[in-house]
């Protein structure tokens, strides 16, 4: 991963701050809801209070028979179709059966259906054959006391309530009702006028196959929504607040006050900002339909847990887009007894607005942040990659091929050595260290003549020393034969001695002609097959194949030192060729110059030695033994010094096959002198 990559994720850590901020907004929101919902119970507890305090009419008791208010005009024949509205809020009574009670402006409402696939009917209206048989007990409480009923029909249709006990003040002796049956049980349909002020009504379902008790009937007192008790409840509620209060079992007793649809002076959130403040800031909504105006029961756990006597308050999503309701659930207690709910209900776009305004403005500030600090970091990243770019090319181009120092980057001229920062500490360091390598560059490149150049007078001394010495030792008596051995020797070693300083004396004086030698145009295949011709009798019994073009390749070049360099790859390739080995001499253009390749069967090339075989002093030849001539590494070093005088290198390689090594020499030409 390069600099400016890893700079890069440095400054996607600035993404911790909104990361922070959103994390304070959503505290900062969850403060201000707990805030509202701790204001509304406090509100909620005190209205509750007044309305004990005021003497309102609650009910009393555990359970009742809640009357639903009729939503269409509602025909009494025994079918559900018109109660389908209210089905959803029937009641229970027995193990099998179910009532719905409804009410308009003048009569009240009765519908009951029992679950009975096993109908069990009476051949005659007598009350004995009625009671054996399938039928519903009807109970009828008014201010004078209770009357029972029995319905009872062997066929569907229009049937009679009668009484089954003597007649009650205030309560009818009998009334018409619709009976309906099919195989899933019985339904039965009735109306009474509103006039009879009826305070508690019972209903049982006697069922043949089931047996039991035969008159047994659920009497329960009768709910409905009251208006005065809305009136006083619109008296004591908050302004901008909904509320209602609620029987035990959850049933709607009164309501006052609406929910705020409007969009007010805060405006409205749109659909972008609710999504983000439901995905990101808000903790937790509850469903909306669960809340709904217009049902006449509440049974959510929230109205559960309030009506065990604890307090609760709840964040659900309005109806409107971008608003919230604040609910709170009291119980209303009398006496130490629980008679009700209080249920206050406020919207409020007033959060969500707040928590977005705040989150986009720390978004946005976030994110100019973020792009400010990423484009300083990334302009920050290119330069300081620039730099270490430019300081890294320097290094690779300030030394040539042969340890010598480019003359681009002498002293003072190295890049960015006058930066007073790391990187200028880096480039000056980089400086002395290529004018050490310099300097020792140049005492390895011209060890060779020093030495040859010093070791002339001693080698003399010691081999005219030689020569005293046994002429001496022969005019004054023979020479003992035990010294003639050690004579011999050192005779071998001044001899082996003087070619080492022949040999470096031929490599400077080699260097100097490179130096100075003068090109011309040449056909270098001529050169090549000349070279090829004079090897053979040198190869003996080893193979020699030499591959030319078919047509000329002309290079403006000095011949001269090319075929002493090939001299030098021929005698280096012979040494490691086996007597009975093969060498391949050839030649073919390359862009812009010509490539000569000698490759010889033998050994591999060390893969440490690739990269030195064509420095100064390197060899790879065993020890010499006496009587051999000695190897210092020197011509390999005239062959890279050639190829680099005609613009070139040189190159070795071990072959694809393992059979043996290349030699190459690459020649681009020399420069045309200008007239």
């Amino acid at each position: 991963m390069n600099l400016r990559r890893k700079l890069l994720l440095v400054a996607l850590c600035t993404l911790a701050l909104p990361v922070a901020g959103w994390l304070y907004v959503r505290q900062m929101e969850a403060l201000l809801r707990e805030g509202q919902a701790q204001a509304l119970v406090a509100s909620a507890r005190a209205v509750a209070r007044s309305l004990v305090v005021t003497h309102a009419v609650l009910p009393q008791g555990d359970a009742a028979w809640y009357v639903e208010q009729a939503v269409d005009p509602i025909t009494v024949d025994g079918y559900g179709d018109d109660w389908a509205p209210l089905t959803p809020w029937s009641q229970s009574f027995g193990t099998r059966g179910k009532l719905m009670l409804a009410e308009d402006a003048n009569s009240l409402y009765l519908y009951a259906e029992v679950r009975d696939t096993r109908r069990t009917r009476a051949d005659t209206m007598d009350g004995a054959n009625a009671l054996a048989a399938d039928h519903l007990n009807l109970v009828l409480g008014g201010a004078a006391g209770t009357q029972h009923y029995l319905l009872e029909s062997d066929a569907p249709g229009a049937i009679t309530a009668k009484a089954l006990d003597a007649p009650v003040a205030g309560l009818p002796a009998e009334f018409p009702a619709q009976w309906q049956e099919d195989g899933s049980g019985f339904r039965v349909e009735l109306r009474l006028p509103r006039s009879l002020s009826l305070q508690a009504l019972g209903i049982g379902a006697y069922v043949a196959a089931d047996g039991g008790d035969r008159m047994a009937a659920e009497t329960r007192p009768l709910l409905d929504y009251s208006p005065v008790l809305s009136s006083e409840l619109v008296s004591l509620a908050p302004d901008r607040t909904q509320a209602r209060v609620l029987s035990p079992q959850g049933w709607l007793l009164a309501r006052s006050g609406k929910l705020e649809t409007a969009s007010g002076v805060q405006g409205q959130p749109g659909w972008f900002a609710s999504l983000v403040y439901r995905s990101l800031l808000a903790t937790r909504l509850e469903d909306a339909n669960l809340w709904a105006q217009d049902v006449p029961r509440l049974d959510t756990p929230e109205v559960q847990r309030a009506r065990t006597g604890r307090p609760v308050s709840v964040w659900r999503s309005g109806e409107e887009r971008g608003s919230v309701v604040l609910s709170a659930a009291v119980p209303i207690e009398q006496d130490g007894k629980l008679v009700g709910v209080l249920l206050l209900e406020q919207s409020s776009r007033a959060v969500p607005l707040l928590a977005n305004r705040a989150l986009f403005g720390l978004l946005l500030t976030s994110f100019g942040v973020l792009l400010v600090a990423g484009a300083i970091l990334l302009l920050f990243a290119t330069r300081l990659s620039l730099r270490l770019g430019r300081l890294r090319n320097a290094a690779e181009r300030a030394q040539l091929s042969d340890g010598r120092l480019d003359g681009l980057f002498e002293r003072g001229r190295f890049p960015m050595t006058d930066a007073p920062d790391e990187i200028g500490d880096l480039a000056r360091s980089f400086e002395k260290l290529f004018e050490a390598v310099d300097g020792y560059t140049d005492y390895l490149r011209t060890l060779a003549s020093k030495l040859s150049h010093e070791l002339n007078t001693p080698l003399a001394i010691v081999k005219s020393s030689l020569d005293n010495l046994e002429h001496i030792l022969l005019e004054q008596a023979e020479l003992p034969p035990d010294a003639e051995p050690y004579l011999a020797r050192a005779r071998d070693g001044v001899a082996r001695l003087g070619a080492l300083v022949r040999a470096m004396s031929e490599a400077s004086r080699m260097e100097r002609a490179i130096a100075a030698a003068e090109p011309e145009d040449v056909d270098l295949r001529e050169v090549v097959r000349g070279c090829a011709a004079a090897y053979r009798p040198l190869a003996g019994m080893r193979r020699l194949e030499c591959v030319l073009p078919d047509t000329p390749l002309r290079l403006h070049c000095a011949p001269e030192p090319i075929a002493q360099a090939l001299d030098k790859l021929f005698d280096n390739a012979l040494s490691f060729t086996p007597t009975d080995g093969w060498l391949r001499l050839s030649l073919h253009a390359i862009d812009g110059g010509a490539e000569i390749e000698l490759a010889n069967q033998g050994p591999p090339l060390p893969a440490a030695m690739q990269g030195r075989l064509f420095d100064s002093l390197v060899s790879l030849r065993d020890k010499a033994t006496p009587g051999d001539a000695p190897h210092l590494g020197l011509g390999l070093y005239v062959v890279r010094l050639v190829a680099e005088r005609h613009g070139g290198v040189a190159s070795a390689r071990n072959l694809d096959d393992g059979s043996g090594v290349a030699f190459s020499l690459r020649l681009h030409g020399m420069p045309r002198q200008r007239l």
